[in-house]
Protein backbone atom coordinates (compact mmCIF):
# COMPACT_ATOMS: atom_id res chain seq x y z
CA UNK A 1 0.00 0.00 0.00
CA UNK A 2 1.18 3.42 -0.50
CA UNK A 3 2.57 6.05 1.74
CA UNK A 4 -0.66 7.59 2.66
CA UNK A 5 -1.00 12.28 3.36
CA UNK A 6 -1.85 12.93 6.81
CA UNK A 7 -4.68 14.88 7.16
CA UNK A 8 -6.03 16.85 9.76
CA UNK A 9 -9.58 16.64 9.31
CA UNK A 10 -12.42 18.39 10.30
CA UNK A 11 -15.10 17.77 12.73
CA UNK A 12 -17.62 16.42 11.28
CA UNK A 13 -20.11 18.28 14.26
CA UNK A 14 -23.66 16.94 13.90
CA UNK A 15 -22.89 15.62 10.67
CA UNK A 16 -21.57 12.45 11.94
CA UNK A 17 -21.59 9.17 10.78
CA UNK A 18 -20.92 7.59 14.26
CA UNK A 19 -23.85 9.98 15.96
CA UNK A 20 -25.72 9.25 13.14
CA UNK A 21 -25.71 5.42 14.02
CA UNK A 22 -25.44 5.65 17.79
CA UNK A 23 -29.39 5.09 18.21
CA UNK A 24 -29.30 1.92 16.06
CA UNK A 25 -25.70 0.54 15.90
CA UNK A 26 -26.62 -2.56 14.29
CA UNK A 27 -27.68 -0.69 10.89
CA UNK A 28 -23.94 0.56 10.96
CA UNK A 29 -21.60 -0.80 8.46
CA UNK A 30 -18.06 -0.92 8.46
CA UNK A 31 -16.46 0.55 5.71
CA UNK A 32 -15.04 -2.38 2.80
CA UNK A 33 -12.53 -2.15 0.27
CA UNK A 34 -14.66 -0.48 -2.69
CA UNK A 35 -16.86 1.56 -0.63
CA UNK A 36 -16.76 5.65 -1.30
CA UNK A 37 -16.96 7.35 2.72
CA UNK A 38 -17.16 10.83 3.32
CA UNK A 39 -15.01 13.12 5.11
CA UNK A 40 -14.83 17.44 5.35
CA UNK A 41 -11.01 18.80 5.09
CA UNK A 42 -10.89 22.40 5.78
CA UNK A 43 -14.70 23.04 4.53
CA UNK A 44 -14.39 20.89 1.49
CA UNK A 45 -16.50 17.36 1.01
CA UNK A 46 -13.95 14.73 0.43
CA UNK A 47 -15.03 11.43 -1.25
CA UNK A 48 -12.18 8.48 -0.58
CA UNK A 49 -12.60 5.36 -2.35
CA UNK A 50 -11.34 2.79 0.69
CA UNK A 51 -8.73 0.21 0.26
CA UNK A 52 -8.59 -1.10 3.93
CA UNK A 53 -10.46 -1.01 6.65
CA UNK A 54 -7.94 -0.99 9.86
CA UNK A 55 -7.82 -1.19 13.46
CA UNK A 56 -11.77 -1.68 13.97
CA UNK A 57 -11.81 2.40 13.41
CA UNK A 58 -9.77 3.01 10.41
CA UNK A 59 -10.30 3.83 6.85
CA UNK A 60 -7.44 3.77 4.04
CA UNK A 61 -8.05 5.04 0.49
CA UNK A 62 -7.82 7.19 -2.27
CA UNK A 63 -9.11 10.22 -2.41
CA UNK A 64 -11.47 10.36 -5.11
CA UNK A 65 -13.14 13.34 -5.25
CA UNK A 66 -12.67 17.09 -3.60
CA UNK A 67 -16.36 19.26 -3.76
CA UNK A 68 -16.93 22.71 -2.69
CA UNK A 69 -19.63 22.33 -0.72
CA UNK A 70 -21.17 25.56 -1.81
CA UNK A 71 -21.14 25.65 -4.96
CA UNK A 72 -20.67 22.13 -5.93
CA UNK A 73 -17.38 22.52 -7.66
CA UNK A 74 -15.00 19.63 -8.05
CA UNK A 75 -11.57 20.32 -7.72
CA UNK A 76 -8.12 18.36 -8.26
CA UNK A 77 -6.63 20.41 -5.18
CA UNK A 78 -7.82 21.81 -2.19
CA UNK A 79 -4.93 23.22 -0.01
CA UNK A 80 -2.28 20.28 0.35
CA UNK A 81 -4.74 17.56 -0.97
CA UNK A 82 -5.10 16.27 -4.36
CA UNK A 83 -7.16 13.87 -6.20
CA UNK A 84 -5.48 10.85 -5.76
CA UNK A 85 -3.39 11.04 -2.83
CA UNK A 86 -3.65 8.01 -0.26
CA UNK A 87 -5.57 8.98 3.29
CA UNK A 88 -6.50 7.67 6.69
CA UNK A 89 -10.03 8.50 7.82
CA UNK A 90 -10.54 7.46 11.28
CA UNK A 91 -14.20 6.20 11.99
CA UNK A 92 -15.01 9.35 14.08
CA UNK A 93 -14.15 11.71 10.93
CA UNK A 94 -16.03 10.68 8.45
CA UNK A 95 -19.23 12.22 7.75
CA UNK A 96 -22.58 12.28 6.27
CA UNK A 97 -23.02 14.40 2.85
CA UNK A 98 -24.24 17.89 3.74
CA UNK A 99 -27.64 18.64 2.42
CA UNK A 100 -27.08 22.84 2.05
CA UNK A 101 -24.88 24.91 0.98
CA UNK A 102 -23.40 26.05 3.92
CA UNK A 103 -22.86 22.92 5.12
CA UNK A 104 -24.92 23.23 8.06
CA UNK A 105 -27.83 21.98 8.75
CA UNK A 106 -30.50 24.63 9.11
CA UNK A 107 -33.57 24.07 11.54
Amino acid sequence: MNQHKHVEWDDPGSNSVLKFYERDPQDYVEPHPGSIITAIYEGFTVRVRVEAFIDGDTSIGEVVALINPRSGERKKTHSKLEVGDMVRVPDAMRSMDRRDPDGENKH
